[in-house]
């Protein structure tokens, strides 16, 4: 790879890519490729049994879109249904049962107190055995939930989101994300130049809160594990500098790398208290992966080679890291013992192969994967080596797990204007997150946090 080839390499692996664009408020969520899932499910429409304005938000809506994302439901349409149930009394198993559903959601919507809102709801196993007795007690042994949850009005969306997450976690047995959040660059055009942003939004897209704003480009956001802080690259001040922001006091951002040449990829330990960078420092000459102790700010330097190092990631268990190395020739993952070592390649499928993040388990890898004419998202088991391509798209990048690891986000390049896209890790269904107008880019997916 020529020199100049290998500094463009260095500068885009380890800072990401320039994307102009306008934001608009709430990313819209498009499914674009699926396959039904393992479970059908119905959910009805709550009832509203307040006088008056319905509230401002849907809840059995957004609980049935959350669980339709999820990629795990084959959601049966409304207009299928043979009945409307709202109370565990009305409802008519048989009926459900006739259409193939194996889990039903029912629900209301009451008014509560200081003009919040008391949402309640049941799901039900349709095709549970009944025990004799009263239809109360046959109904109650088909029951698997059943809640009463208080909402605020200006929470209303959330606690639907908790909904679906206690419904997903019943049926699964896994943790739902629809309450968790994402991270995501934006640009806008002004009258001096592009100001670019760092937002952060729920996961479907929707509540989207502006962090910070920049006349220089903002890349490579990362969420520190408790889901406090977010560390990005910016060049606010003429060149690359790696910074972190406190989510939860909207204090100015603290700047904690800015050596000379390039400062990029940062990627929080999972306890917390590191960060892994990039960096092109004299001692160096050319970017190599360190450890930067947050408390001290004392730096270890990782890799030693003649190549260039970029774009670190923890393994969840904080023993080891993987990063992206030309050293062969082209970009390949290498991984390393998290306190240095021998490197190690571990992937061999195709002409590239970068950009990688663990699930949260630590069993996958998700990477850029190309092959010289497009570039995909793939997963590949650890263990196994087994390795598979995910997404169709002609440039795809940055893939980040969700916390659970059922689904990956990533951006979608190679078209007119950037979006996000979300692919199950089965890959059986895809989905694009966009703006209305100009691009969005640069998502990661946030871990769950204590309510």
């Amino acid at each position: 790879m020529p020199k100049k080839s290998l500094q463009v390499f260095a500068l885009l692996l380890s800072v990401g890519l320039l994307l102009p664009g306008t934001a608009r408020a709430v990313l819209d969520i498009r499914i674009t490729e699926g396959v039904e899932g393992d479970i059908p499910i119905a959910v009805v429409p709550f009832e509203w049994t307040g006088k008056g304005a319905l509230p401002s938000e849907d809840v059995s809506a957004i609980v049935a879109a959350d669980l339709r994302r999820s990629g795990r439901f084959a959601m049966l349409p409304e207009d299928e249904f043979l009945e409307h149930p709202h109370q565990a009394q009305d409802v008519k198993f048989d009926n459900w049962s006739t259409l193939g559903v194996e889990a039903l959601v029912i629900g209301r919507v009451l008014p509560g107190k200081q003009g919040g809102y008391e949402i309640q709801f049941r799901l039900f196993d349709i095709f549970k055995k009944g025990t004799a007795g009263t239809p109360e007690e046959q109904y109650r042994n088909k029951q698997l939930l059943g809640h009463s949850l208080p909402a605020r009005a200006d929470n209303l969306r959330y606690t639907a989101h908790y909904v679906s997450d206690l419904i997903y976690e019943k049926l699964t047995g896994e943790a739902g994300v629809f309450r968790t959040r994402i991270a995501y660059v934006t640009a806008e055009q002004g009258p001096d130049g592009e100001r670019y942003s760092l937002q952060v939004a729920d996961a479907d897209g929707y509540s989207p809160h502006r962090v910070l704003t920049s006349g220089q480009p903002i890349m490579s956001p990362a969420w520190s594990p408790d889901g406090r802080y977010l560390a990005y690259v910016s060049f606010q001040n003429q060149r690359s500098g790696v910074y972190v922001q406190d989510l939860g006091t909207g204090e100015q951002p603290r700047l904690v790398a800015a050596y000379p040449g390039i400062n990029g990829a940062p990627a929080w330990s999972p306890d917390g208290k590191k960060l892994a960078l990039t960096l092109s420092r004299a001692d160096a000459g050319n970017p190599e992966v360190y450890v930067m102790d947050l408390a001290s700010r004392k730096l270890q330097r990782i890799t030693f080679n003649s190549a260039i190092d970029t774009e670190p990631a923890w393994s969840p268990d904080g023993t080891m890291l993987v990063f992206t190395s030309d050293r062969s020739g082209r970009p390949q993952l290498y991984r390393i013992p998290a306190q240095g070592g021998r490197a190690q390649r571990i992937t061999f499928e195709g002409t590239y192969n970068a950009r990688a993040t663990f699930s949260p388990d630590g069993k996958r890898l998700a990477m850029v994967h190309g092959d010289g004419a497009q570039f995909r998202i793939a997963v590949m088991d650890l263990e196994s080596g087994l390795f598979r391509v995910l997404t169709e798209g002609r440039l795809d990048e940055s893939p980040s797990f969700a916390p659970n690891g059922g689904m990956i986000l990533y951006a979608v390049g190679g078209g007119p204007r950037g979006q996000l896209g979300v692919v199950t890790v089965d890959g059986r269904e895809t989905q694009r997150l966009t703006l209305e107008r100009g691009d969005v880019r640069e998502p990661a997916w946030g871990p769950f946090t204590e309510d």
